[in-house]
């Protein structure tokens, strides 16, 4: 018998045995080292997935607990199993972000693309700053998680991609190699990207910003996903839409697109009337946390508002506008 053999009832005896005796006395009773990679998360609290699996095998009828010599898929079968037994799972190797690697690269722009070491003072701010970043839930992060030395290893990772560099690289994400091109290529608009993220942080809304349901959000987008989740919600803000509404009536019969022109009302009557959405023109990281004024707002169907944010960069209205005008022509 092996993995493939463990059921869910089994793990949970196991796990209620690491409750007991605490993570080094249940690891020393099973022949395990602490966990390096996967953690199987329940109640707040994290559990090595390999020494629970092995020890849940001997919970298994007429079998014996698994030894780490015993497993030879590694670890990722291990996960693989615990998860589809329905149990919570996660790697400690968390990837860095866009959003963490923006604010990385301002750092690194201002040393003038040279990496920097963990004792910097920069690094120090910086990996402080980048722990407060509401991306990854605490439970999942293990004690490095966006340490010093973490954070001078990917302006090394950074740094070496940059094309001035003359070594040989470090082994960067996709993730690293595209910011950097975006910095190059646009740094006034990247800077303020990185100065709206820095400003986000002192949101006390942005945990609840980062649990709010968001439809077709885009993970690649320039802001980030902080940013751009704040974008989205504040067009949800239901006094700033009553007031654009209002405002919008006091020149026109009806509420219609701003685009393309669309009347609810005309369409489904009555219960058509006032069915629009409201779009903030401005995105945060270009209107800062500044008062929202009427005219950095447009009614629109939700037609026009999915392509405007369909893919990045998101374009301005008249943009769609002249979009559609040159379809129309064919």
């Amino acid at each position: 018998m092996g993995l493939s053999d463990l059921t869910a009832d089994a793990v949970a005896l196991a796990l209620s045995e690491f409750d007991d005796l605490g993570g080094d006395a249940f690891r020393s009773k099973y022949g395990f080292g602490p966990g390096r990679t996967y953690f199987i998360v329940r109640g707040g609290k994290r559990y090595d997935s390999k020494a629970v699996a092995g020890a849940a095998h001997g919970y298994l009828p007429g079998n014996l607990p698994l030894k780490s010599a015993d497993f030879t898929g590694g670890d990722q079968s291990v996960a693989r199993r615990l998860r589809s037994l329905g149990y919570n799972v996660h790697s400690e190797r968390l990837d860095w972000v866009r959003d963490e690697v923006i604010l990385v690269c301002d750092v690194l722009m201002d040393n003038d693309w040279d990496y920097l070491g963990a004792n910097d003072p920069r690094v120090l701010e910086l990996s402080t700053l980048l722990q407060k970043m509401p991306l990854y839930p605490p439970e999942i992060r293990g004690d490095k998680f966006r340490n010093p030395n973490g954070v001078a290893r990917k302006t090394a990772d950074i740094a070496t991609q940059h094309p001035d560099y003359k070594g040989k690289p470090t082994k960067g994400g996709a993730v690293d190699k595209e910011v950097l091109a975006e910095y190059l290529r646009s740094p006034d608009r990247m800077r303020a990207v990185a100065a709206a993220l820095r400003s986000s942080l002192h949101d006390e809304t942005m945990e609840q910003v980062l649990q709010a349901p968001i439809d077709d959000e885009d993970d690649s987008a320039p802001e980030g996903r902080l940013l751009q989740r704040q974008h989205f919600v504040r067009e949800r803000d239901r006094k700033l839409r009553r007031k654009k509404i209002d405002n919008f009536l006091e020149t026109h019969d009806r509420v219609a697109c701003e685009v393309c022109g669309f009347d609810p009302e005309a369409v489904y009557g009555e219960r058509g009337r006032e069915y629009t959405e409201v779009h903030h023109v401005l995105p945060l990281h270009v209107s800062g946390e500044t008062r929202t004024k009427m005219s950095d707002l447009v009614l629109l169907c939700a037609n026009c508002h999915r392509m405007i944010h369909r893919r990045s960069p998101w374009l301005s209205p008249d943009e769609l506008r002249a979009l559609m005008k040159i379809s129309a022509e064919f």
